[in-house]
C-alpha cells in the first residue's frame, strides 16, 4: 500500500513537495487553511494531486504516514499540535526532498546576506562548469528541483523555519552568514532559541563536511565555543588574519583553503560594501572547496551585480537616485543599507514590526537621513524612535502615495531609499510585491 504524504500549505514548498511525493509513489494530499493561489492550483490539477483550501480535513490529515509542513506555519498551529500528539512525523520540505537526491548539498543560512551569498555561489559554480541548481527559500523549491531534473550540486538558501523541520538533512558545505534578532515572534522572543535554530544547519554534518561562518560575529563565535561542532571550520573576517578561511588585508581579499590560496583586490568586486565583501568571501570559499579555477572565481566576483530588491538601483529622476532595498525585512539589513548611503537620503520605512529595536540605527539616521516616510498600517514605533532625529516625518498608507511624497521632498543629488526594516504583510503580499510596487510607482512618475 502506498504511503500517505500530507502537505500543509499549498505554496511554493508545498506544491514542490507534492510533485516529488507523487513521483515517488506516495498517496499525496495538500491541505491549506487559507486560499491556494490559482497558479499553484493549476499545477496540482495538472499533476492530478488531491487538495483542499479554506480549512483542514483533520481525519485525512491525521491518518498520514508523514506530513510536510510549510515553513510559514508555526508549530503552535492547532493541526500541527494534534499531529505531534498523534506521533505523526512532521518534517520540512528540505528534509523530505533531501531523502531523494545524492547530490552535493550546499546550505546557506543567516539573518542577512543569505540570498546574495546563495545567488553568488550559484553563479560561481555555474561559471565553473558545474551542473548546479539554486533553490530553497529562493526561486524554485528544492523538492521540485529534485523531482524534475538530476543535478549534481544544489545551492540552497535556508531559513530558520526550514531548518526547524529537519531530522537527517546534512549539507556537505554549510554557511552561516551572521546572526541578528529576527522572527523572534516565532521563537518566544528568545534570541538564543533563534540562534539554536540557525545552528541546526550543521547538526548532522561529519568531520568530512565544512562549516563556513563570520568570525566577526560575536554571537556565532560564542555559540561555537559553548557548542563544539564536528564539521571542519572555515571562518571569514574583515578584522583579523586567518590561517584557514578568508580575510581582508590592505584592500585585498585573501583566501586559504587547504593548500589553495587566492588573492584579489576588493576594488574589483562587482558588489561594494563591507557586507558584500563577506558574501564574496563565503561564496569564494565554497567555490574553492569545489575546485573551481581561480581565474573563474575572480571573473565571476567582478561581474556579479547583485540580486533584485537588495540595494537595487532603480532609476535616476531629476538627479535623484531611487533605490529598492525591499528585502531589508529586519533592522540589521537596513543598517547595511543606510551605512552604504553616500548622499542625503529620504528613507521609506515600515511594515509589520517583528519586535524591532531601532536604537542601533539612530547614529546613521542622524547622519544620513533628511526625511522619513512611514509606510505601514501601524507606524507608532518608528515615530517614537526617530521623531526627534529628523526634521520631516510623513505617514503614508500606499506605495504610490509614499513615492509621490518622496518625489516632492527629494532634491537634486539625494537618494530615495526603500529599506523597510519590517515584514511586508500589512500592505503587500511579500517583500517582492513591495519591491515591484516601488519600482512601478517610480516608473509612473
Amino acid at each position: 500500500m502506498a504511503k500517505r504524504l500530507v502537505i500543509l500549505g499549498g505554496g511554493e514548498s508545498g506544491v514542490g513537495t507534492a510533485i516529488l511525493g507523487k513521483k515517488k509513489q506516495y498517496e499525496v494530499f495538500v491541505s491549506d487553511f487559507n486560499k491556494i493561489k490559482e497558479t499553484y492550483k493549476q499545477v496540482l490539477i495538472h499533476h492530478e494531486i488531491e487538495w483542499e483550501e479554506g480549512g483542514h480535513d483533520e481525519e485525512r490529515i491525521l491518518s498520514a504516514d508523514v506530513v510536510m509542513k510549510s515553513p510559514g506555519i508555526p508549530d503552535t498551529a492547532p493541526i500541527v499540535k494534534k499531529l505531534i500528539d498523534g506521533k505523526v512525523a512532521v518534517v520540512s520540505e528540505i528534509e523530505f526532498a533531501s531523502r531523494f537526491t545524492d547530490a552535493n548539498l550546499i546550505g546557506i543560512t543567516g539573518s542577512n546576506g543569505k540570498t546574495t551569498t546563495a545567488t553568488l555561489t550559484y553563479q560561481l559554480l555555474k561559471d565553473g562548469g558545474l551542473n548546479v541548481a539554486l533553490g530553497g527559500n529562493i526561486g524554485k523549491s528544492f523538492a521540485e528541483l529534485v523531482a524534475v531534473e538530476t543535478y549534481e550540486h544544489f545551492v540552497l538558501e535556508l531559513s530558520s523555519f526550514q531548518l526547524d523541520g529537519i531530522v537527517d538533512f546534512a549539507p556537505h558545505i554549510a554557511v552561516l552568514t551572521n546572526l541578528s534578532p529576527d522572527h523572534l515572534d516565532r521563537y518566544d522572543n528568545d534570541f538564543q532559541k533563534y540562534i539554536a535554530s540557525k545552528f541546526r544547519i550543521t547538526k548532522n554534518q561529519t568531520a568530512a563536511d565544512y562549516f563556513i561562518y563570520d568570525a566577526d560575529d560575536a554571537e556565532i563565535v560564542k555559540w561555537l565555543k559553548d557548542h563544539p561542532i564536528t564539521a571542519q571550520q572555515l571562518p571569514f573576517s574583515v578584522t583579523k588574519e586567518l590561517k584557514q578561511g578568508a580575510y581582508i588585508k590592505e584592500k585585498e581579499l585573501i583566501l586559504t583553503v587547504n593548500n589553495t590560496k587566492i588573492t584579489m583586490p576588493i576594488a574589483t568586486l562587482g558588489l561594494q560594501g563591507q557586507h558584500n565583501q563577506k558574501n564574496a568571501m563565503a561564496a569564494s570559499t565554497i567555490a574553492t572547496l569545489l575546485k573551481i579555477r581561480k581565474a573563474t572565481i575572480r571573473e565571476s566576483l567582478s561581474s556579479f551585480q547583485g540580486v533584485e530588491h537588495r540595494l537595487e538601483k532603480v532609476l535616476k529622476i531629476n538627479n535623484v537616485m531611487y533605490i529598492n532595498d525591499s528585502k531589508a525585512t529586519n533592522v540589521n539589513a537596513t543598517f547595511y543599507a543606510l551605512d552604504s548611503m553616500e548622499a542625503p537620503t529620504v528613507w521609506i520605512v515600515g511594515g509589520v514590526d517583528k519586535g524591532n529595536d531601532y536604537t542601533e540605527l539612530l547614529p546613521l539616521v542622524n547622519e544620513k537621513v533628511k526625511a522619513i516616510i512611514c509606510l505601514g498600517v501601524d507606524n507608532e514605533k518608528i515615530t517614537q524612535a526617530f521623531g526627534n532625529v529628523v526634521d520631516l516625518m510623513i505617514e503614508t498608507q500606499s506605495m504610490e502615495h509614499a513615492i509621490q511624497v518622496a518625489y516632492r521632498i527629494a532634491e537634486r543629488g539625494d537618494n530615495v531609499l526603500l529599506s523597510p526594516a519590517c515584514a511586508s504583510f500589512d500592505l503587500f503580499e511579500n517583500y517582492e510585491d513591495r519591491g515591484r510596487q516601488f519600482k512601478e510607482a517610480i516608473r509612473k512618475l
